[in-house]
């Protein structure tokens, strides 16, 4: 038997890029501070790295799935350039409740709080969920840890005072992570000491 992986799950627009805007052009993808020694500690520790993110602007029509993972591929080329990490995976959710575009307003099971992409991505790199954490800006990104298993981390960084996101199921606003801190440095530096 495959021994199980331990993965670190990561909200991709305010905890690895800035949050700049609905629709980011190339040029606007920018890394958070700290963000590169971060994963290199994650590194070091053996965690995979595996981007989880709403992308509601394919719902909304404002660009495609194909540049969304053009996207992706150049994160991880500036990752891969600043630190010599690489990401294991990226999961995205291109489904909204009030989407323009029809074919994606379906209800879906992907799109954070709900905990579809880390249970696809933990059945992909067969990752021990109990023994992994997921590290959001929003609390709809720790109550999706929380349903996969994780243990959850809030770093104030992105969009974290932003009203709740629109989903398709109900759920608690009032859930408080395992953690919370300033940077996903601080996290990495909380995960390192446990």
């Amino acid at each position: 038997m495959t021994a199980l992986s331990n993965a670190i799950f990561l909200d991709r627009d305010g905890v690895l890029i800035r949050d700049n805007s609905l629709r980011m052009n190339n040029e606007e993808i920018e890394l958070l501070p700290d963000v590169g020694n971060a994963l290199v500690m994650f590194t070091l520790m053996q965690y995979k790295l595996i981007v989880v993110s709403n992308q509601p602007v394919v719902a909304r029509g404002l660009i495609s799935e194909d540049e969304v993972r053009t996207h992706h591929k150049l994160i991880e080329q500036i990752i891969e350039q600043e630190t010599s990490v690489t990401l294991d995976d990226f999961f995205f959710c291109p489904h909204h409740p009030d989407a323009t575009v029809e074919k994606y307003r379906i209800r879906c099971t992907c799109r954070k709080p709900e905990p579809g992409m880390l249970l696809d991505a933990a059945e992909k790199h067969s990752v021990d969920l109990t023994k992994s954490y997921m590290i959001g800006d929003r609390i709809t990104d720790c109550i999706a840890g929380h349903s996969a298993g994780c243990t959850t981390v809030q770093v104030l960084t992105g969009m974290h005072t932003a009203p709740p996101i629109r989903s398709f199921s109900t759920f608690d606003i009032s859930y408080k992570p395992d953690y919370t801190c300033n940077s996903l440095f601080e996290a990495a530096q909380w995960i390192g000491n446990r």
